[in-house]
């Protein structure tokens, strides 16, 4: 990539079947940027029951180091180093969280555990669903089949102008990975003027931008149904008043949109875009 949009990622993984789309994923952008990548591998851990069950722990660290090793390895055969570091502790995602605010993570790459379906907002699994909640960057989930966006990627930004960080870093990933980005809204043909203006600047910049207006039935289904109809393989949302679960627009969407997305969803958390110094 050029005119990097992220420059310190950080991948949580336990190294399980269900890590493979988040790692695969991770260890592309690493490598296409030119980064190395920082690692956190949670593990739940009871300093009492492991004092009182010593071969039990012995057994349960054997393992773990075979993971961290197996890790290393496929990024190291990828040509990207790693910066791994396992943590302890009762709360997965406490440790998750915490560490990428001690690393200065600007995006947090993790796994959605589960399969795509009706039941989208109970799929992603609810270490995933409290990490959203509470990263201090954005987070790429990335279903087990997730691969590194080659063809598109799609905003879907909401009504009211609350969404300029989803547009802009939405454009910034567009741009550096040289791809078409889509707009989309949930609405009629009356919002088109507003996206009209908001894809000028950007295509008087040389990038190519298209608009997607989608109406009726569930949000959610729009946004995925409109992403597979551009052929967008990575969606960016917004996660609105730093709650996934609350009732805000997107904010009650991502959830099912993450559940349901075949490709990479990128959730954007709340507040101002980080816009970078023109060169």
């Amino acid at each position: 990539m050029q005119n990097l949009v992220f420059t310190r990622p950080l991948l949580a993984t336990e190294h399980s079947e269900h890590d493979t789309g988040s790692e695969r994923v991770a260890i592309e952008l690493a490598r296409h940027c030119a980064l190395p990548l920082a690692v956190v591998m949670p593990i739940v851990s009871n300093p009492e029951y492991e004092a009182t069950t010593p071969e039990v722990a012995g057994r349960v660290d054997a393992a773990i180091a075979e993971r961290r090793r197996a890790f290393v390895a496929e990024a190291q055969a990828a040509g990207v180093a790693t910066e791994l570091r396992t943590r302890h502790g009762l709360q997965p995602l406490r440790e998750i969280v915490e560490h990428a605010k001690e690393l200065g993570a600007d995006l947090l790459v993790i796994r959605r555990r589960g399969r795509p379906g009706l039941l989208a907002n109970l799929l992603i699994g609810d270490m995933v669903s409290k990490v959203l909640s509470h990263a201090p960057c954005p987070v790429l989930v990335c279903p087990r089949t997730a691969g590194m966006w080659q063809r598109r990627v799609l905003a879907a930004v909401a009504p009211g102008g609350r969404d300029a960080a989803v547009l802009h870093t939405a454009a910034e990933v567009a741009r550096a990975c040289a791809l078409p980005l889509t707009v989309l809204r949930i609405g009629g043909e009356g919002e088109r003027a507003e996206l009209e203006a908001m894809a000028a600047p950007l295509r008087a910049a040389g990038m190519k931008v298209d608009i997607e207006l989608r109406g009726g039935g569930s949000p959610h289904r729009a946004i995925v149904d409109g992403a597979q109809a551009q052929g967008a393989d990575l969606l960016v949302v917004g996660a609105h008043g730093g709650e996934l679960l609350g009732r805000a627009w997107i904010g009650g969407v991502a959830q099912k949109v993450i559940g349901l997305s075949e490709s990479a969803v990128l959730v954007i958390p709340p507040g101002p875009s980080k816009e970078k110094p023109s060169s």
